[in-house]
């Protein structure tokens, strides 16, 4: 059996040139990977005739250009029918999120996810990157124009606060040796008003979750959260198991099945009327790649992916370890890494025991919310 390595940096550096090569097409397919089924859907809106909700809705979008900021510098783009999408949840403490946290003059990701939508787009596979994992940063460009230098070993959402998105999709490429074709962005505050735009989420816990740096405070039982106790469920790391952000992804990844149930239940990709709030605050929240920073884009995006639930897809964290130098950051385990993205690559299943023997099985995180 192959011995798993304590380094963040080779799996990435040994496959980059595999990536995916995909030619130019209608966009189908934190904050969190929920924006990204939220929005979409709620762009419907945009198909019916309302121009002015159009242009309305349109002006909200805020977007990035990733291809011209990283030029040709990337993993091969191939045509095999699937997507990969970067999504991320960003941690800024400014404005209205000032609540959650000293504003130290930079944003972070905070959530991190690899969303693979395979051939036919009926499943995805969700690859969830703790943020304290340590990995190889590219050279990025600063949002004051200056190059920040590579480095061997930083934290991932350091990508983020040093050079924004671009150097977030920069670096996840150099990690999986796969292109990103897309990229999903929501903030703290953005993600609070969604979540009460759709009245609220229904999950169960069983048992107790009490934070006080998340303001959450559950008893055992069932709940349906709103904006305000739905954020600090996908914050808290203090409240369940180990208090490591390896459990905190749990609890993030049950959200969003629970919240693609709750999507389900309500009608909200097929009754156009109940969109229009949900619609300005989704789009207004969202930062995207340039070439999803359009309603009629969203919609084919949305088009595409509508038909996947909670149960066509799987959601798993990348395999790691407790770095030996500082148990508060972790590293990837590179033989089990490598066989994921390779098998996102291929675009096939994750392997199960590709995921096994990870520090993030040892959280007692594990169905504390069903």
């Amino acid at each position: 059996m192959a011995q798993e390595s304590n380094s963040g940096q080779g799996a990435g550096h040994r496959r980059r040139a595999r990536g995916r090569r995909r030619k130019a097409r209608s966009p189908r397919r934190k904050a969190l990977l929920i924006t990204a089924w939220i929005a979409a859907g709620l762009v419907l809106l945009g198909g019916g005739g309302l121009g002015f909700l159009y242009f309305k809705f349109n002006g909200n979008l805020t977007g990035v250009d990733i291809n011209a900021a990283l030029g040709t510098n990337r993993p091969e783009n191939i045509d095999n029918g699937s997507q990969d999408i970067l999504v991320l949840g960003s941690d800024s403490r400014a404005g209205a999120n000032g609540k959650y946290g000293k504003d130290e003059g930079s944003a972070r990701s905070d959530t991190a996810m690899i969303v693979h939508v395979y051939k036919g787009h009926k499943t995805a596979s969700v690859v969830s990157i703790p943020r304290d994992t340590l990995v190889s940063r590219p050279e990025c460009k600063a949002p004051d124009g200056t190059t920040t230098p590579p480095v061997k070993s930083a934290m991932f959402n350091d990508s983020y606060s040093v050079g924004g998105p671009a150097c977030a999709v920069k670096t996840v490429e150099q990690m999986t040796g796969i292109r990103m074709d897309h990229y999903l962005e929501v903030d703290f505050a953005g993600f609070q008003k969604l979540i009460d735009e759709l009245g609220g989420v229904k999950i169960t816990t069983t048992k107790p979750i009490h934070d006080k740096d998340s303001h959450l405070d559950l008893a055992a039982g069932t709940h349906t959260l709103h904006g305000e106790q739905a954020l600090g469920l996908v914050r808290t790391r203090h409240g369940v198991g180990d208090g490591s952000d390896l459990g905190r992804i749990k609890l993030q990844q049950a959200f969003i099945k629970a919240l693609l149930d709750q999507m389900k239940s309500i009608g909200l990709f097929t009754s156009p009327g109940k969109l229009y709030g949900i619609a300005d605050t989704a789009t207004s929240a969202l930062t995207t790649d340039s070439d999803l920073a359009s309603v009629n884009k969203l919609l084919d995006f949305a088009n595409g992916l509508k038909s996947i639930g909670s149960g066509d897809m799987r959601m798993v964290t990348l395999p790691v370890t407790y770095d030996a130098s500082d148990p508060n950051r972790v590293v990837p385990l590179d033989s089990k890494a490598s066989r994921i993205w390779q098998a996102l690559h291929d675009d096939q299943p994750i392997p199960e025991d590709a995921v096994k023997g990870s520090a993030g099985d040892k959280t007692g995180a594990d169905d504390v919310v069903k």
